[in-house]
């Protein structure tokens, strides 16, 4: 990740900005039986199809967010698009494990089995956060790189406000969440 500097308030100012990756379901049910700093370089952006209606809108803010460098879009890229929305989230979860993006917004209908999904990537923390606070001590306490929201529990300006407030959040490594976990746990 590229340097920066983190302000007392915990939002950082980097100069190359993020990537970042997003993704969802298609809202359909699904059938499978099996199991985005504020310079983010790099983001990743998935919706499931119950998230598939507010990818459109937090791409395009993520996109003409200047602290954003990248959007990488891992699918579905059509609400008809039968796949199961854990591969997108697990699809968006390998691009952060892989350095390839700094951060994930993934959206399905509650957030809960997205999260669920990219969790199983080594090395991915994924929180699902439907409030600001929330929000924050995800990403300064716990260090998730991967916000999760669901789309049938939270407005579309909501879901605009907290990706916005997101992306102003770096780690603090100093917090003491992190302090207490032994190697692989947080």
């Amino acid at each position: 990740m590229p340097p920066s500097s983190t302000s007392s308030d915990g939002h950082s100012s980097d100069s190359q900005g993020l990537r970042i990756v997003v993704g969802g379901d298609d809202g359909k049910p699904s059938t499978l039986t099996t199991p985005l700093i504020p310079q983010i370089t790099n983001t990743s952006l998935s919706p499931s199809p119950a998230g598939y209606d507010y990818k459109a809108a937090l791409t395009s803010d993520l996109s003409q967010d200047p602290r954003v460098l990248s959007v990488h879009d891992v699918g579905p890229h059509s609400p008809g698009d039968k796949t199961a929305y854990p591969h997108f989230a697990v699809d968006a979860a390998k691009l952060i494990a892989a350095g390839k993006a700094d951060r994930a917004l993934l959206i399905c209908g509650t957030g809960l089995g997205v999260a669920i999904s990219a969790n199983k990537v080594t090395g991915v923390r994924a929180v699902t956060a439907h409030d600001s606070f929330s929000v924050e001590r995800a990403v300064l306490s716990n260090d998730a790189q991967v916000l999760c929201l669901g789309q049938r529990v939270i407005g579309l300006e909501l879901a605009r406000r907290l990706t916005r407030e997101w992306l102003g959040y770096t780690f603090d490594p100093v917090s003491g969440v992190v302090e207490g976990c032994g190697e692989g746990m947080c």
